[in-house]
């Protein structure tokens, strides 16, 4: 029998033909080749229900939050890539145990990966094949990994749940007031890029909380709409403590939320986006002032530093229409940040942001200051609720609810008049009028580099210390004179415009803009400025179809296929956003030739474990709202391990498709963004990741910027299939 790496109580989460979940405690054991679970606690060689065979193509995949029966559950699901229909689904009550869980079974992953490509100078050359119906090598494996496991989740619903968060946004002029990086967001990122800092005004101290109020002008909103504030308090619980009672809807909130009154939830997007429905309580004058509810999309991930984010923004929904006797008030921008501090005399410490920017619409809001402030600050003291909650509560052990909505009346707007006229004798509807019964129900910088492990011998280590050659100043790396190459020959559909205030185009970004691994990075951990590319971009396209769009570069006349001729080497990115309606924006970088040896070439001619295992990306937002900012972040994520990644050796070129759609973390970025994606200005800078002296410094592949990118500029592509 194997060593059993890990064992205990979880659930079993499921969905049955007829659509109802369904969840049952089951015993897991996790062994060094093995994952299974049995009805109770196995003995002697007892036979599981079910199994999975762990090795280096297994992923786990995180499913965030299920709601059944009221109960939230933090979902996992264990696959191999290679096994189509083979899954293991899990769950637990608590997200503590869910991340160990996580934790343990991608260490076992890792292990084998580790194995599997422990001899780095062994590659596989994929030869270019022509003639495939679905142009691609057979390089291409990541792609088996888009499946349905028809026993747990019906995936291709979830893809039309998760269609109906993209939408088209909300209007442009709503997140104009967050144009700059606030400087918390500044902080946590100091060592990878160098941002703007937002400022703020301490406004006062409260309740133990500092509270500030953004210095930015709002003269393009409603007078009604407050300017943004936040409080920032300290909390002695953990980040999942905390977390848990942020996502809960139930009894418990009227213990530290002084402004809830009733909370439900509309629909279950994924595990990571949700809609909610929200009654304020603000005891402002309430003998003339009606109270205020909301409609809202609730947003959450987990970072690598064991942070969490929740984001708010209000919407509309068709099952959450205006209320009798309540105003819809309007979330511009909102949430939380939940940040680890370190422990003192032993005990947990947590930081907690709460921002908030909301209009509170109705009659003379506008005009009447103090009610904007004192409303404000009731649901910023949140904070100072969470801190007094736990330092007086022993126990907190029970699962966080939520109640589920199943019909809400709508009221019409035909009606309103009506309404107004019946003010005085209105009264908010019942609590027992909204009926809670079961429901059924998935920046990427979770995948981030910092996870990786670098071994270093003891003899380096040594000759480090005697001799160490701090490059941390160095504003870029030296560069070798290259041939320039002439760009005027390529061209694609999205232009190119290197001033700042250009929209919906492109440039090439700074490659000093972006922070990577030193000389001695594997000794001291220190990055400096990415510098020169090895690559040029030399065209961008922006494609939509009916279809998702793989394989671009087989297309006649696209930049590719003029590098070609021309005897240069292309490598193409094609990301691939999924929706109603597909869209792909390509990039194409452009080089005379690959040196031989180089960790480039390496990457070009490796197999798929290697290029997967080294892909990575580096976002920022220099430009958009609070709530994109906090979702996308800055941190390097190794694009293989956060979605599938699909690569088409030719043979003067690598194209690699980034199928976004196929991640739960990415989908949800993506259902924020793209509502708002031409308010936005977002730098990506493509490398592959050096783990070892030999390979470092790392070199940027190629950064760009796009601007204020428009939906209805994107071309249906004429790729070589359709016409045949």
């Amino acid at each position: 029998m194997s060593k059993v790496i890990y064992e205990g109580w979880m659930v079993r989460y499921g969905r049955r033909k007829i659509g109802r979940s369904f969840i049952h405690m089951r015993y897991f054991v996790l062994e060094s080749r093995l994952l299974a679970y049995y009805k109770k606690k196995p003995q002697d060689n007892q036979v599981p229900i079910k199994t999975l065979l762990i090795d280096g193509n297994c992923r786990v995949e995180d499913r965030g939050l299920k709601t059944h029966h009221g109960h939230m559950v933090y979902v996992l699901s264990v696959y191999n890539k290679k096994e189509k229909y083979h899954r293991i689904t899990m769950a637990a009550f608590n997200i503590q145990e869910a991340l160990i869980w996580k934790e343990k079974i991608e260490f076992v992953i890792d292990q084998h990966q580790e194995s599997q490509v422990a001899n780095g100078n062994k590659y596989i050359s994929f030869e270019y094949k022509s003639g495939m119906d679905n142009g691609r090598t057979a390089s291409s494996s990541d792609h088996e990994s888009q499946f349905s496991a028809q026993e747990d989740e019906d995936d291709a619903n979830s893809n039309l749940l998760r269609r109906t968060t993209i939408g088209n946004g909300p209007p442009e002029s709503i997140f104009d007031w967050t144009r700059e990086f606030d400087s918390e967001l500044s902080s946590q990122n100091a060592n990878n890029q160098a941002f703007s800092r937002k400022h703020w005004r301490l406004l006062q101290c409260q309740n133990g909380l500092r509270i500030f109020e953004e210095l930015l002008e709002v003269d393009y909103l409603p007078r009604s709409c407050s300017r943004a504030m936040k409080a920032v308090g300290v909390v002695e619980a953990s980040c999942e403590e905390i977390f848990e009672l942020v996502m809960s809807m139930d009894g418990t909130r009227f213990e530290w939320d002084c402004s809830f009154q009733y909370g439900s939830l509309v629909e279950e997007v994924d595990g990571h986006t949700a809609i909610l429905y929200h009654r304020l309580q603000l005891d402002w004058f309430p003998m003339i002032v009606w109270p205020r509810d909301l409609c809202y999309v609730r947003y959450w991930r987990r970072n690598d530093d064991g942070s969490y984010v929740v984001l708010f923004r209000s919407r509309e929904h068709e099952n959450c229409g205006p209320q009798p006797g309540y105003v819809r008030a309007h979330v511009e921008s909102g949430g939380y940040n939940i940040s680890p501090l370190k422990p003192r005399n032993g005990r947990p410490r947590t930081q907690v942001q709460h921002l908030m920017q909301i209009d509170l619409k109705g009659w003379g809001v506008g005009y009447i200051s103090s009610f904007q402030q004192y409303c404000l600050l009731q649901m910023l003291n949140s904070v100072a609720g969470l801190r007094e909650w736990f330092s007086q509560t022993d126990e907190r052990g029970a699962p966080p609810r939520i109640p589920v909505m199943v019909n809400m009346a709508s009221t019409s707007l035909s009606s309103k008049k009506s309404l107004r006229q019946q003010e005085s004798s209105v009264h908010p509807a019942s609590l027992d009028q909204m009926n809670i019964a079961s429901r059924n129900s998935t920046i990427m910088d979770e995948y981030s580099e910092e996870d990786e492990e670098f071994q270093i011998a003891e003899e380096e280590q040594e000759a480090y210390k005697t001799k160490h050659e701090n490059d941390v100043k160095r504003t870029a790396l030296e560069e070798e004179p290259v041939e320039q190459i002439d760009l005027s020959c390529f061209s694609g559909n999205l232009r190119r415009d290197d001033r700042d205030n250009a929209r919906d185009c492109w440039r090439i970004s700074d490659g000093n803009n972006f922070r990577v691994r030193s000389k001695h990075f594997c000794y001291d951990k220190t990055k400096i400025p990415a510098g020169k590319h090895l690559m040029d971009l030399v065209a961008v396209d922006w494609f939509k179809d009916t279809k998702r769009m793989d394989h671009v570069a087989r297309r006649q006349g696209c930049a590719v296929q003029v590098a070609s001729e021309k005897g240069l080497f292309s490598v193409v990115f094609n990301l691939q956003v999924p929706g109603s309606t597909h869209y792909s924006m390509v990039f194409y970088f452009v080089t005379k030739e690959l040196i031989p040896g180089s960790l480039l070439q390496r990457f070009v001619d490796g197999d798929d474990e290697f290029r997967n295992s080294r892909l990575k990306l580096i976002p920022s937002v220099p430009k958009g709202s609070w709530i994109v900012r906090q979702s996308v972040g800055s941190t390097p994520c190794l694009l293989g391990k956060a979605v599938d990644c699909n690569y088409i050796r030719g043979p003067k070129y690598l194209e690699v498709d980034v199928d976004i759609g196929s991640s739960t973390v990415a989908n949800g970025v993506l259902g924020i963004v793209i509502g708002v994606i031409t308010t936005l200005v977002v730098d990506m800078a493509f490398l592959v990741q050096a783990n070892t002296t030999d390979e470092l410094p790392e070199r940027l592949i190629g950064a760009v910027r796009v601007s204020h990118i428009e939906l209805k500029s994107a071309i249906v592509p004429k790729l070589e299939q359709d016409n045949l």
